[in-house]
């Protein structure tokens, strides 16, 4: 039984289902209610330094902040609430709801540590999110989207572009944003890392079996004893063996009758 399923068999009945479904509702009453002047997003967002001056309640806000806009505005926000509820269900089903429900807590850890290593830093749920992302892909990775609902594209290409962005991010960013990268990522490779590793390790020993296959392709079946040609220079000439000759003596169709037979001395040893 793995460390997983021992936890799972202990704590497994806190497990919250749906998670994904309620985030995205206490996000969408969070917007509601900035845009009617009830709540102020800036006293939402992680802020260590406030947090230690008493402000405790953007340990908890912070999980709920609306996706920014965008070019599309509320559209996008839209659109990026379906897809984390999609992907966040396509875990859930998959794992279950104790192991999606670490996988978010996870995350949150992770970015609630590394965030008060730069306190004065402004931390939302952006990369936590990009975590569920990047799971669905490894695990997905040929569902399409459709960009603009017109252009199809495969999620591990997008989850490629991902990768390639936060290593821009994590070489141009200030530490603040290494970090929370490094907090997401920390969270993808605690689930990953076995399958990524076996899947290495399968990886290598497929490609040592084609390397032997090709090897074996290569060795020519058949060769002429006395000129040397083979099957694979010379596909169109029909090999044979001479009887008279010591051991399994090969010769092309000009030679089978035109050698010096091989005397018991010339033998090639076997095996």
């Amino acid at each position: 039984m793995s460390f997983l399923d021992k936890l799972e068999r202990v704590f497994g009945r806190f497990a919250i289902p749906n998670l994904s479904l309620y985030l995205v509702i206490g996000q969408v009453f969070v917007l509601l209610m900035a845009l009617l002047g009830r709540i102020d997003l800036n006293l939402c967002v992680l802020v260590p330094d406030l947090v230690k001056e008493g402000q405790w309640w953007r340990l908890i806000t912070f999980w709920f902040m609306p996706p920014p806009p965008g070019l599309f505005g509320y559209i996008f926000i839209a659109f990026a609430w379906y897809m984390f509820y999609l992907m966040g269900s396509a875990l859930e089903h998959y794992w279950g709801e104790f192991r999606y429900n670490l996988f978010l807590i996870l995350g949150y850890m992770l970015t609630v540590a590394v965030a008060f290593i730069t306190p004065e830093s402004s931390v939302t749920n952006l990369y936590i999110a990009g975590s569920v992302f990047l799971a669905f892909a490894y695990l997905n990775p040929d569902f399409e989207f459709l960009i603009f609902f017109i252009l199809p594209v495969k999620v591990k290409w997008l989850a490629l572009i991902t990768w390639i962005g936060y290593a821009y991010m994590a070489f141009r960013g200030d530490w603040a944003v290494r970090l929370q990268i490094l907090g997401s990522v920390g969270n993808f490779l605690i689930f990953f890392s076995g399958d990524i590793i076996r899947s290495m390790g399968h990886g290598r020993r497929k490609m040592v079996r084609q390397v032997q296959t090709f090897a074996e392709a290569g060795e020519a079946r058949h060769r002429c004893h006395v000129c040397g040609k083979t099957d694979r220079t010379n596909p169109e000439m029909d090999f044979r063996y001479c009887s008279k000759c010591a051991g399994d003596q090969c010769y092309c169709p000009e030679h089978i009758q035109n050698h010096v037979h091989v005397p018991a001395a010339e033998e090639k040893p076997k095996g």
